[in-house]
């Protein structure tokens, strides 16, 4: 069995049990986990969130049951057209034994993937956290740098955790922002969670 079939046998045990599927492989590539994402939504789930879990960081990806009747009958149907699926055989919107979506599901395996990303970079990048550490370790190392006596080792960083930790956050701001364009083109709507994140709700996937 490859690996792409035993991350889809993972995700159909939990298809069959549970109501919040969680999609964990921690060096998945981030189409992967779209992929993922669009096999469970085929199957009466929902993306729900991203968050980066652990000491690592790890990104957890949760999708909810679907509650409309609509989702659930799409979910029959893959259910019927399906019927191996997650014992070897062929899934909804991939080449048989792969992850790699068919033509006409890339495109919506890659608005699910760009939600994702735009989430996770929320998770990671969080505006206030980072400014924070910037400006704190421009305090610290000097302060520690006259505590220690080892200014040649401690200015120097300084300078530099502050500038990469600005970076990273320049990084997320401009690459949410090429995001946010696409996911607003795509028609997804903006909204802000209790925890005052931002995130979208994309169009359902099936029909009206």
């Amino acid at each position: 069995m490859s690996l792409a079939d035993r991350r889809v046998t993972a995700l159909m045990r939990q298809i069959a049990s549970e109501d919040v599927v969680e999609i964990v492989h921690p060096y998945a590539r981030l189409q992967t986990l779209g992929a993922l994402a669009y096999i469970a939504e085929c199957y009466g789930f929902r993306y729900a969130d991203v968050r980066r879990v652990g000491e690592n960081k790890t990104l957890h990806v949760y999708l909810v049951r679907d509650t409309d009747p609509r989702a659930q009958q799409r979910a029959a149907a893959s259910a019927a057209a399906f019927p191996q699926a997650g014992a070897g055989g062929p899934v909804p919107g991939m080449h048989p034994g792969s992850l790699t979506p068919v033509p006409e599901a890339q495109p919506d395996v890659d608005l699910i993937t760009a939600l994702i990303t735009y989430d996770s970079l929320g998770a990671v990048g969080d505006r206030k956290r980072l400014l924070t550490l910037a400006w704190g370790s421009a305090a610290l190392f000097p302060a520690l740098a006259l505590l220690t006596a080892k200014p040649a080792v401690l200015l120097p960083l300084a300078v530099l955790m502050p500038a990469l930790l600005l970076g990273a956050l320049r990084f997320n701001t401009t690459r949410r922002a090429k995001l946010t364009q696409r996911l607003t083109a795509a028609g997804c709507t903006p909204f802000r969670d209790e925890a005052g994140r931002e995130s979208y709700v994309r169009p359902v996937p099936y029909a009206a």
